[in-house]
């Protein structure tokens, strides 16, 4: 049985109790439906982008709760647009999910203020759960890979 996770929403839902609202971005077309498959019912997906530029202008306009974002992506790299977004007092956290499993990929994205860091050959078993940890304020990264206050 799924437990659904229930967040207090923005300043803009304040009162109110609902799923996390997620916006995905990834510009290869096979993996927002599959994380829009694996997210669902649990979470709310509110919105899916192929760049960075869209997910930066989706997010300003949506406000989620969750960002799920890759890596490599046209226009601006999902680092660029999270960087971009948290310049602009965006309050959504962020959970990157990207094929790099390179420690140095990890600390970038980890120093732009995300809390998850997904790699996407662990999708379905992890993708959730850092979800989870990102709504409760912790940090979490993919297995087999080092978390930056271990390095």
């Amino acid at each position: 049985m799924t437990s659904t996770i229930l967040v207090w929403a923005h300043s803009h839902r304040a009162g109110q109790l609902m799923k996390a609202r997620i916006l995905l971005a990834d510009d290869h077309p096979r993996f927002p439906e599959m994380e829009e498959r694996l997210l669902e019912p649990e979470f709310e997906v509110v919105g899916k982008v192929s760049n960075g530029q869209a997910l930066f202008e989706e997010a300003m306009r949506l406000k989620p709760d969750i960002i799920v974002t890759d890596i490599s992506m046209p226009v601006l790299n999902g680092i660029e647009a999270v960087d971009r977004l948290m310049g602009s007092g965006c309050e959504s956290r962020f959970v990157f999910l990207t094929v790099h499993s390179d420690p140095d990929f990890v600390r970038r994205c980890l120093s732009t203020g995300a809390f998850g860091y997904v790699v996407k050959s662990r999708i379905a078993s992890e993708l959730v759960v850092a979800i989870r940890e990102a709504l409760a304020g912790n940090i979490f990264v993919s297995q087999r890979l080092p978390h930056p206050k271990d390095t």
